[in-house]
């Protein structure tokens, strides 16, 4: 499974909430909402499918935009065989596998690799898919293309960003592709720089029960990150978990060196994963890559 993934919550109480540390050390309070609980992931997986908002996954209509740019602008058509990080319940390898590619997927949702596999095995898609943390997941090799989308880049610290992107270099061919989409240094400051806030709930991704939720945001200058955190108060009991995960922002520089010192080349920027290429405007744009 993953042993080295924990869960990003902390029991505490209201007294604690009153006494918290204002200004939180980057992933000193947990490195992303429990993605890996599997009452949490059964609750993500819902968001997933859902096709009224992008918050989770894209709606279907935008994933089939991205993957035909990828297949035909990344990748040429040619068929190769494909690493999607971070790959959620399948929704781009299931796609990219129609378009004749082979895909492996990798992801700590126990819910949307399970959900991946059956869609899989029901539609005979050429895709494995592994239930592993992508800090610590032997990714093999012989890959045409690796990705890692959705800004899910930016919730790794910049030594586990590096670790990623090392692996992701091993596992590809020579001359193979690198697919990333990041956020913009801007949006993930806003995040952080971003005002308190709180709601009520019947129930929802932070829990079944309801809840209020209380949302706080942080912004490290010094290290150019963006902390977040929750507090879920349980309306019937008045307990208290504690959720927090940090974003590493980074510069347009800043992404081009650490992608050459973990040995890419020729690194392109898009407007966004459906193409334009030239400099990035909103809060997500595109980098392809080649391995040196």
């Amino acid at each position: 499974m993953q042993p080295c993934i924990t869960r990003e919550e902390v029991d505490v109480n209201l007294l604690d909430i009153v006494h918290r540390q204002y200004n939180p050390e980057p992933w000193s309070e947990g490195e992303k909402i429990p993605w890996n609980d599997p009452g949490f992931s059964e609750r993500m997986l819902k968001q997933h499918l859902d096709q009224e908002h992008d918050a989770a996954s894209r709606r279907f209509e935008t994933i089939d935009r991205h993957v035909d740019w990828i297949h035909k602008t990344v990748l040429k058509t040619k068929p190769v065989k494909v690493l999607d990080l971070g790959c959620g319940p399948g929704l781009y390898a299931r796609r990219l596998a129609g378009l004749g590619h082979e895909c492996v997927g990798i992801d700590f949702s126990p819910a949307s690799i399970a959900y991946a596999k059956e869609d899989a095995d029901a539609n005979k898609f050429s895709c494995t898919y592994f239930h592993q943390d992508i800090r610590a997941a032997d990714y093999g090799t012989g890959y045409g293309l690796a990705m890692l989308i959705f800004g899910e880049f930016n919730v790794f610290s910049a030594y586990d960003a590096k670790k990623i992107l090392g692996k992701a270099h091993h596992a590809l061919n020579n001359g193979g592709l690198l697919l990333l989409e990041p956020h913009t240094f801007e949006y993930v400051r806003q995040i952080g720089e971003g005002p308190s806030g709180w709601y009520s709930s019947d129930g929802g991704l932070f829990s079944e029960r309801p809840h209020l939720c209380l949302m706080e945001s942080f912004w490290d200058n010094e290290s150019s990150v963006a902390i977040e955190r929750y507090f879920i108060v349980d309306a019937a009991t008045g307990g208290v978990t504690r959720h927090s995960s940090s974003m590493q922002a980074y510069t347009d520089e800043g992404y081009r060196e650490l992608l050459a010192e973990c040995g890419f080349v020729d690194v392109l920027f898009y407007d966004s994963l459906g193409g334009s290429e030239g400099k990035a405007l909103a809060d997500l744009f595109a980098i392809v890559a080649r391995k040196q």
